[in-house]
């Protein structure tokens, strides 16, 4: 995250001419400071409004102005030094010279004439409209790897989650609690929720990042064997990762045997795009008691097939985005 910052900081200095190229080989720079030649031309309609009000008001003489749009780590704001930079969440959108954001859906409309660079604090742009910025000439910078470890625990945690009823045990102990039970029927009812131990079983990564990769070493460590996918792989990513892990060649023969899956791709949306990638073909290549742990992007997932691999079997669903189909299925923990 840092090199990121650093690099926004230095195109806000120097306001060059930037043509937006989307890659997702370079996984960090989304758009390349190119020369804009052979640009076609622009509508820039959504200049039109100017300034309505006298930018005074709102600036500081000599500082650049960083907009965010969410909460940014602040050893990450650190990075722009006072004297040059104030980073603030209510600047008017059209006295930005950056925008740095987080989940925020970014519109168009937020976007002024003033903004030289725009940066997402995490791996994912699809809440960037990165086509438009394209053709606007303004770089969208993405950071990889900056959130991998809090990820990986999340991804740990949903490998616990899935393997006992936890929560349900939980939820059962506290009702006891309620009714004065819980001494009484504590031994007795946790047969009512007992599951596996994960150590020896399988675990499918698909998607081998920094995410993918830091989860395929833990896994190892607790004793499971790994299985991956990722038609990208880098080769830092793969000097990472467990020497005992098999690579398959397709998501299908990844997931075949894998008693454990977990997703670590990016959602790209339209024609040969990652949106419902875990769909019916897919799951159909499940295990009967597989858990899918997905803390990548809810998207990826075809809800209504996940919905009837859920009701037919002894599969679970862990994720911590909402799902308006299966927040309420049994086998399913939306956090």
């Amino acid at each position: 995250m840092t090199t990121m910052l650093t690099t926004t900081a230095r195109l806000i200095r120097q306001g060059a001419t930037t043509t937006a190229t989307y890659s997702r080989q370079t996984n960090r720079c989304i758009s390349s400071t190119l020369p804009a030649r052979g640009v076609p031309p622009v509508d820039y309609d959504h200049f039109t409004s100017g300034w309505t009000k006298d930018s005074s008001e709102y600036t500081t003489e000599g500082k650049f102005h960083i907009k965010t749009f969410n909460k940014i780590s602040p050893l990450g704001l650190a990075r722009f030094p006072p004297q040059n930079y104030e980073i603030s969440d209510d600047y008017p959108n059209h006295n930005a010279h950056a925008i740095l954001l987080r989940s925020h859906k970014l519109q168009e409309s937020e976007i002024d004439i003033s903004v030289r660079a725009i940066a997402r604090c995490g791996a994912g742009t699809n809440n960037v409209p990165v086509a438009r910025m394209t053709e606007l000439g303004i770089p969208v910078f993405n950071t990889p790897g900056a959130n991998a470890n809090a990820v990986k625990e999340l991804v740990l945690c949903g490998l616990f989650l899935g393997s006992r009823r936890l929560i349900d045990g939980i939820n059962h102990m506290k009702k006891l609690g309620e009714e004065g039970l819980a001494k009484e029927r504590v031994e007795k009812d946790k047969a009512m929720f007992g599951g596996r131990e994960i150590t020896g079983k399988t675990l499918a990564i698909i998607g081998m990042g920094h995410i993918g990769a830091a989860t395929a070493r833990e896994a190892s460590a607790l004793g499971m064997e790994t299985v991956g996918y990722d038609p990208g792989l880098s080769i830092e990513s793969a000097l990472k990762l467990p020497r005992s892990i098999q690579i398959k060649d397709s998501i299908s023969s990844a997931v075949a045997n894998a008693d454990y899956i977990s997703l670590n791709i990016p959602y790209i949306k339209g024609e040969g795009g990652t949106h419902g990638i875990i769909g019916k073909e897919v799951i159909s290549h499940f295990k009967n008691d597989a858990v899918l742990l997905n803390f990548a992007r809810g998207e990826l997932v075809d809800s209504e097939a996940m919905k009837e691999f859920l009701d037919g079997g002894d599969g679970r669903y862990i994720s911590d985005f909402p799902d308006d189909l299966l927040w309420d299925n049994k086998n399913a923990i939306l956090l």
